[in-house]
């Protein structure tokens, strides 16, 4: 099977991805429609490990996500700001910070340390789901996502598209139950969810 690349993510509650769309839809006001988030074909999710995989693997990483859901309970999350960072081009990209609490870490660090013997990381435009076609900053994110956001260097968050926002209200809390994996789409979107499995219920 052909290679593709992949996000493990946490999706949200249909509440959180609710106003994570909302928030997108003020950004669409002020710059293109290049990330146009929905609950169907480009998913709100917190990424946890990135790279690109032979598809043959789908089967062998379902078994250690699952394994993982059923040791893991983060469902309670919380949104401590909306920062605009700066991306490979000089764009300014908007996202929703999420606390980054010991067992939401250790559930990073763990998906990580055993997804990675399945990660390669030469990302090439079609790897990616299109279109639209994948631009260099999307593959140089993709391939560098161990380096610059793995273990110590992992920022929880939901990305909400181009531009800058602030009439977002913090904190906010809520709940994240499904680890998954997706296929990456242009921007690091999650366009098609691959694997889904439920995490550990709290008690």
């Amino acid at each position: 099977m052909a290679k593709i690349a992949v996000d493990a993510v946490l999706l949200p509650s249909e509440t959180m991805a609710g106003k994570a769309i909302k928030a997108n839809r003020k950004l669409l006001k002020q710059a293109s429609g290049r990330i146009v988030l929905d609950k169907k074909n480009c998913l709100p999710h917190i990424s946890l490990a990135m790279g690109c995989i032979d598809g043959e693997d789908i089967v062998d990483i379902e078994k250690i996500l699952e394994a993982i859901a059923k040791r893991y309970c983060v469902q309670e999350l919380k949104v401590i700001g909306i920062p605009a960072g700066t991306n490979s081009v000089g764009e300014k990209v908007s996202v929703l910070q999420i606390e980054k609490t010991g067992p939401l870490q250790s559930l990073h660090e763990e998906v990580m340390r055993r997804l990675m013997p399945h990660f390669r990381y030469d990302v090439t435009a079609d790897t990616v789901l299109s279109p639209p076609k994948a631009e260099e900053s999307t593959l140089l994110w993709i391939g560098n996502y161990a380096e610059k956001a793995g273990f110590e260097n992992f920022f929880p968050h939901i990305t909400i598209g181009y531009g800058e926002i602030d009439n977002f209200p913090f904190p906010v809390k809520f709940t994240a139950s499904r680890l998954a994996l997706c296929h990456l789409g242009n921007h690091c979107t999650c366009r098609m969810v691959l694997i889904s499995t439920k995490l550990k219920r709290r008690g």
